[in-house]
């Protein structure tokens, strides 16, 4: 599929709602999850790159919005997606009270290596989980050396797998000949000006997929074809998204040819409040449904004005990159 032609900015903003979803617990550094959404003829895109983030890398995030609000969704081969929960770096003593928003899940991700913490905290998380959850993975955000991830690895158990342990391409392909668990790549896909470099490496045997950093749904159903053809299982996973980034999410695993791994779209039960109600949630699968915001929930989560005119100024920056782009790259 194409992609659509770059709307124009009076268009996108004459939309444009910004909003501030408040967090259950601290996730990256943030309390607050902060958006821009936009409506187009096929629907809602949300606009979220983290506030860190260069222009150049959040004009790829523009682009994604606009693939899916002004784009069909890609046909879907089956309507419901198994998810995982999703655990913090939160004290051992939290864990069941986070699972229990994830009701049915027998898969969890459980976030290690927080700054400020050590691995016995990690040891002390994932064996409660373990409790409570028979398959876990585990996500390290790229923070260990291949020397602390191979030594980690050791200690922690049985996983499913271990999401970019470390940050580097290169480390993750050390690693992977050091240790029987498979590796998954997310920020070395995600955050690459090659995502497929991984898969050429051999440095990991799972590709964690996220639709907004990539560019959107269809953009990334193209990525995920190569990534297989390469021997790579495929994840589809959100960057704690809306309610509208969550749709567009499993409406992409909805459509991939084959799907190994439950999907890491749940993170909506992270928040403690969203545009919309999230898709229906049964047996630790949700419905590949693309929810509507709901007008009184764009009104109540508006961040300050300040706030939102800090997001009209980068929606206007990143328009004007992606103007700058070859037609096929945007």
């Amino acid at each position: 599929m194409d992609a659509p032609a770059l709307p124009g900015l009076a268009e996108l903003r004459g939309s444009a709602r910004v909003v501030s979803l408040p967090l259950r617990v601290r996730f990256r550094g943030i309390e607050h999850r902060e958006a821009l959404l936009i409506e187009g003829p096929h629907g809602w895109g949300e606009f979220a790159p983290f506030p860190e983030y260069p222009d150049e890398e959040a004009a790829t995030w523009l682009a994604a919005a606009i693939s899916a609000a002004w784009q069909p969704p890609p046909s879907a081969l089956r309507s419901a997606i198994p998810v995982n929960a999703t655990v913090p770096a939160v004290p051992a003593a939290d864990v069941p009270a986070v699972l229990a928003r994830f009701p049915g899940a027998t898969t969890a991700k459980v976030k290690v290596a927080e700054r400020g913490q050590v691995l016995a905290d990690d040891l002390a998380r994932v064996a409660a989980v373990r409790e409570l959850v028979p398959t876990v993975r585990i996500d390290a955000n790229g923070a260990w050396t291949v020397e602390e991830a191979t030594a980690a690895i050791e200690q922690l158990g049985e996983l499913e797998y271990v999401e970019q342990p470390c940050r580097t391409v290169e480390e993750l392909a050390t690693l992977r000949g050091r240790v029987d668990v498979p590796i998954a790549a997310d920020e070395s896909i995600r955050r690459a000006s090659d995502p497929l470099r991984v898969a050429r490496m051999r440095a990991a045997d799972i590709a964690v997929i996220k639709v907004s950093p990539l560019g959107g749904p269809a953009r990334v159903l193209g990525i995920a074809e190569h990534l297989a053809a390469a021997g790579m299982r495929v994840v589809v996973s959100s960057a704690i998204d809306t309610a509208v980034g969550i749709g567009a999410g499993l409406a992409t695993a909805a459509a991939l040819p084959e799907l190994h791994h439950a999907c890491g779209l749940a993170t909506s039960r992270l928040l403690l409040d969203d545009v919309a109600e999230p898709p229906a949630w049964t047996a630790g699968a949700m419905l590949a449904e693309r929810p509507v915001p709901d007008p009184a929930a764009l009104s109540r989560l508006a961040p300050s004005p300040e706030r939102q005119q800090w997001w009209l100024d980068r929606l206007d920056r990143c328009h004007r990159l992606l103007a700058e782009r070859p037609a096929a790259a945007v």
